[in-house]
């Protein structure tokens, strides 16, 4: 019984409520979801998001290493978890807007899609470690093209 529970719990966190589970672009169905994610936290001082999102990516690291058991697949597509991740790396220190959740998702999706260089090497990393840390790259680059945006505007 415990043992379901905490199967269930993996696979409730690993794909993101589930949403792991749709379709078509279950990547980018993921990311919205993390877009609801950062709405919620997005007000709560900057250490603080630091504090959730370092958290965040332990936690999705984690999972993710775990729920290798039930997918076939080293970086099984139902797991978004991920993606949420990446996400909230775009976005530390980007002013709120409704401009700069769409331009973070945009370019977030753009980055975590073509994965340039080293992201697509570091995604070759074993378990969950592979699966987590190419998208916390993609935010991170992302996260740069809005800085620059930024400062220029």
């Amino acid at each position: 019984m415990i043992t379901k529970i905490y199967d269930y719990f993996i696979k409730l966190s690993a794909t993101f409520f589930f949403l792991g589970y749709s379709p078509i672009a279950p990547g980018t169905v993921g990311t919205i979801g993390a877009v609801f994610l950062f709405l919620l936290v997005m007000f709560v001082p900057q250490i603080y998001y630091l504090i959730f999102v370092s958290i965040f990516t332990a936690f999705s690291i984690f999972v993710s290493n775990k729920c290798l058991t039930f997918y076939d697949n080293k970086d099984p597509g139902e797991v978004v978890i991920d993606e949420v991740c990446g996400f909230l790396f775009t976005m530390i220190f980007i002013p709120f807007s409704w401009i700069n959740i769409i331009m973070g998702f945009i370019l977030f999706r753009i980055f975590d899609i073509i994965k340039p260089y080293p992201i697509k090497k570091i995604e070759n990393l074993k378990g969950g470690y592979g699966i987590v840390l190419d998208d916390v790259l993609a935010g991170l680059y992302a996260n740069l093209i809005m800085q620059i945006f930024i400062i220029i505007n």
